[in-house]
């Protein structure tokens, strides 16, 4: 559909508020992009930045140069260039000059600029003083050696350079980060080095791939002196796609017992990190933390002391604690989002950024060549001239002194260009009177095997890019450094969960009969003489640790785990188990247990049927619990054995007296399910209760069996016991007379 456009009575254009609206966002988000928020390839800055530093140029605010108030530079900047905020150009002229945010600062400043822990704690610019640092040259070296265009400035009465022709890939080396309109860019600063020999490698393989250069590129060099932790293969992943995210890890070492942090992430704060460490402290979620204290000064810029409770607390499994929840481990976005030598934003690769770059740089090179050419030609023209003119040096003079159109005649006598004519004219009789021929031919000389030089540059693009390497090498000895930021991979870092916190303490989980419970210190507690509700009684317990879990079984063969220290304690009467689980309607709980995760356990029907499992097969977060065992038809599930080694023997008995004892690795490990058969008991008199199993148990070598009758019982040792072991899945046999009404049966390593 076409745009209407009207127009009214006095010839002015009308168009509807939709499309008048759509066209002015769509030009200031295009400004955004262009002019303020992305940094273009060729030097690497955003249009803020370039002002600046080609304004302090124009100020004469060179290295060498004495420091000169702020507000002086920001005054040019904002009246001069860039008419914004004074507020605005003066941050992003500290932020180029802070070490600790700029890889390689371009401004040199006097005063507080800012710290780690605040960066925006700079002082104001009527304080502050600055000029250019040194690596500035290599942005304005050759601004006025014809290699870049030219624009007027906002009200046409100046001119400024489109870009600053950088004679490094500036945009890599101190990175930048900005938001535009539908659009963002997070480049991270790199080493010096390292990006020169990949830009010279580019230059010579002009095909090469992210595997080739990296070969060259470690990986981003930040500021600080963190470990950059993100693994090579995730790094190329990041390179190839122009987009991703690395992870940066604080420096840490021992030092007397204490935590010693010398090197933190990129852009984090100190003062930050131990305000999130106390906060953990006061909410007691660090016992084994006991002080911090910030011990930063002139000589360790970077000194966090963490001291520990005692010397038996793991350090490292602190510190990944603290990786994990604090700023001493961060992830930084990477997104290559830059302006093209086409003048169009996109994510670039790292192979096409090198790439667009040196085409950019041999184009400024081919141009500052042609520049000097001209120059050195527009010379020879004038020295030719002025050659004839000493050698004629008295015609000429009487031709000046006699001639009203000596410019004409000189012209015509001697045969000058216009432009020799008029340099001869403007030069001083006293000049021309030293002037001698030799020093003319000299020049000439110098000047004829300069031109010839560059002729053969132009004229060679592997001449041309022999020479934009030897420069390049010629920068990474001048201002090239070592590495800050050391890679290394680790393995992510894991918090301490909630259980880790907690102090590990010997304990005695209580469940009644109507399955209520609680949780008592020690184990040395009787759980049948604490009080109960009025009805209920003692059903079950466990011992275990304070940082275990509790497993539940109810009556159709489910599993529940609940936190041990979240029980409420013994001196009460406990809480409702159901108000923290779910059971099926009509379920009972029936056992509890305890134990390390690797404890095996034997779990059973009374109708025979039984497997062995660990306590780690059973854990679930589900309130409604795990279905572990299947109960079989008229059967009933009997209380949980502990497994204490492979040479045990399971030991069952029967409503009718018969017992039989197998070895435990005749039965199967399991995770869930009927298990096998482990003594014969047929079905039908499962249904009809007429025989069910009483009771198991685990019987170790040396251990004795006691079977309990009513207030009788049987001590069977290892002699007694032989004649009742057989093979899993048999009748067993008759226990003697007397004992045929069994209730329970026990060990005697119990």
């Amino acid at each position: 559909m076409s745009e209407i456009v009207t127009f009214n009575d006095q010839g002015e254009e009308t168009r509807p508020l939709a499309s008048y609206a759509e066209q002015a966002y769509l030009d200031y988000s295009m400004y955004v992009i262009l002019d303020r928020a992305l940094p273009h390839i060729g030097d690497g800055l955003k249009p803020v930045q370039r002002r600046i530093i080609y304004a302090m140029s124009q100020l004469g605010l060179k290295a060498t140069a004495k420091h000169k108030k702020s507000a002086r530079t920001v005054g040019d900047v904002i009246g001069k260039f860039h008419p914004h905020g004074d507020s605005a150009a003066y941050e992003a002229m500290v932020l180029m000059a802070q070490p600790f945010s700029y890889r390689y600062p371009l401004v040199d400043g006097q005063g507080n600029w800012g710290s780690t822990d605040d960066p925006k704690s700079f002082a104001a610019m009527r304080y502050t003083e600055s000029k250019l640092s040194n690596y500035s040259e290599v942005l304005l070296s050759e601004v006025t050696q014809g290699t870049v265009s030219w624009k007027p400035n906002f009200d046409a009465t100046l001119e400024e350079p489109e870009l600053l022709p950088a004679r490094v890939p500036n945009v890599l080396l101190n990175g930048t980060t900005g938001i535009a309109v539908g659009m963002a860019t997070d480049v991270p600063p790199h080493n010096l080095r390292e990006i020169v020999f990949a830009s010279v490698h580019m230059i010579d393989n002009p095909q090469s791939t992210t595997d080739d250069l990296m070969a060259f590129i470690k990986g981003p060099d930040f500021p600080t002196e963190a470990e950059i932790i993100t693994s090579p293969s995730d790094l190329k992943e990041v390179y190839e796609n122009g987009r991703g995210s690395l992870r940066t890890r604080a420096k840490w070492h021992q030092e007397d017992g204490d935590i010693i942090v010398s090197a933190l992430p990129f852009q984090t704060s100190g003062a930050k990190i131990l305000e999130q460490i106390a906060s953990q402290m006061r909410a007691k979620k660090l016992p084994m933390i006991d002080d911090l204290r910030d011990e930063s000064d002139h000589e360790n810029p970077i000194r966090l002391v963490i001291s520990p409770r005692s010397n038996r607390v793991d350090v490292t499994a602190v510190m990944d604690h603290l990786f994990a929840t604090t700023d001493l481990e961060r992830t930084h976005r990477v997104n290559l989002n830059i302006i093209g030598i086409d003048g169009s934003p996109r994510v670039m690769s790292l192979p096409r950024v090198l790439r667009e770059w040196t085409d950019f740089r041999i184009g400024v090179t081919r141009r500052r060549i042609s520049h000097r050419l001209d120059g050195v030609q527009r010379r020879l023209h004038l020295l030719e001239g002025l050659l004839i003119a000493f050698l004629n040096l008295d015609e000429v003079i009487t031709v000046i002194r006699n001639s009203e159109r000596a410019k004409l005649e000189l012209i015509s006598i001697f045969s000058l260009t216009e432009i020799q004519a008029d340099y001869i004219l403007e030069t001083k009789l006293r000049q021309l009177a030293r002037l001698e021929e030799l020093k003319i031919r000299a020049e000439q000389k110098t000047l004829d095997a300069e031109k010839h030089e560059l002729t053969q540059l132009l004229d060679s693009d592997r001449l041309l890019t022999e020479l934009v390497k030897a420069e390049l090498e010629s920068l990474a000895q001048e201002f090239g450094d070592e590495r800050r930021s050391p890679l290394v991979e680790r393995s992510v870092a894991q918090a301490f969960s909630e259980r880790d916190l907690i102090s590990v303490d010997p304990i005695t989980v209580v469940l009644s009969k109507h399955g209520w419970i609680r949780s008592a210190k020690g184990h040395d507690l009787d759980p049948k003489t604490l009080s109960y509700k009025a009805g209920d009684t003692f059903l079950a317990s466990a011992k275990g640790r304070s940082n275990q879990s509790v497993f539940f079984l109810d009556s159709t063969g489910r599993f529940y785990v609940l936190a041990s220290h979240s029980l409420p304690s013994a001196r009460g009467q406990g809480e409702p188990i159901t108000g923290r689980l779910n059971p099926p309607s009509g379920a009972h709980f029936c056992d509890v247990v305890m134990g390390t995760n690797s404890q095996q356990i034997l779990l059973g029907s009374d109708a025979g049927y039984g497997f062995v499992t660990s306590l780690e097969t059973l854990s679930t977060k589900n309130r409604s619990g795990k279905a572990v065992i299947s109960i079989p038809t008229g059967g009933q599930i009997l209380s949980v054995k502990f497994i204490l080694d492979k040479t045990s023997l399971i030991a069952a008995a029967s409503s009718t007296g018969r017992l039989l004892l197998f070895p435990v690795g005749e039965l199967p490990f399991l995770s869930k399910g009927k298990g096998i058969k482990i003594i014969n008991i047929p079905a039908s008199r499962v249904i009809k209760r007429e025989e069910y199993v009483v009771d198991y148990a685990i019987v170790r070598q040396g251990s004795s069996l006691l079977v309990h009758s009513g207030k009788r019982y049987l001590h069977m040792k290892n002699k007694d016991l032989t004649s009742y072991v057989g093979e899993r899945g048999r009748r067993g046999h008759k226990l003697p007379r007397g004992f045929q009404k069994v209730d329970r049966l026990e060990t005697d390593d119990l």
